[in-house]
C-alpha cells in the first residue's frame, strides 16, 4: 500500500496536489490531518478508515464515509492515532469501494 504524502496548508495559501485513489492507501494519523476525497464518477462510493483503537475494552468501529456521485467532495478527519494507527507502522489504512474517477489528498492544518 502506498502512503499518501501529507501536504501542510500554509497561511499564505496552498494549492493541494491530488492523486488517483488506489485500492488501498495509508495516511499519517494526527489531530490535524484530514483526507480530502473527490469523486467525479457517476456512482457514489465509500471510503473506509480501518479502526484499530479500543475504548474501555471495546473495539472502535471502522469509519465508513459515503462520497456522493459526480460532484462528491468530502473532507474526512481529523484522523486520531488512538483510533486508527496501525500497530506495525502507526499509519491509518484507507480503502475505497471504487477508485474510478476518484482523487485524494492528505492535508494537514
Amino acid at each position: 500500500m502506498a502512503t499518501l504524502a501529507v501536504q501542510t496548508i500554509k497561511l499564505g495559501g496552498t494549492a493541494p496536489t491530488y492523486s488517483a485513489a488506489a485500492a488501498g492507501t495509508k495516511i499519517a494519523c494526527d489531530e490535524r490531518t484530514f483526507l480530502h476525497v473527490k469523486n467525479t464518477a457517476g456512482s457514489s462510493m465509500t471510503v473506509t478508515l480501518t479502526a484499530t483503537g479500543q475504548i474501555r475494552g471495546q473495539l472502535v468501529a471502522d469509519l465508513v464515509v459515503t462520497v456522493p456521485a459526480t460532484t462528491g467532495d468530502v473532507m474526512i478527519g481529523p484522523i486520531p492515532r488512538e483510533l486508527f494507527a496501525g500497530p506495525a507502522d502507526g499509519l491509518a489504512t484507507v480503502t475505497y469501494s471504487s477508485t474510478t474517477n476518484v482523487t485524494v489528498a492528505a492535508l494537514r492544518i
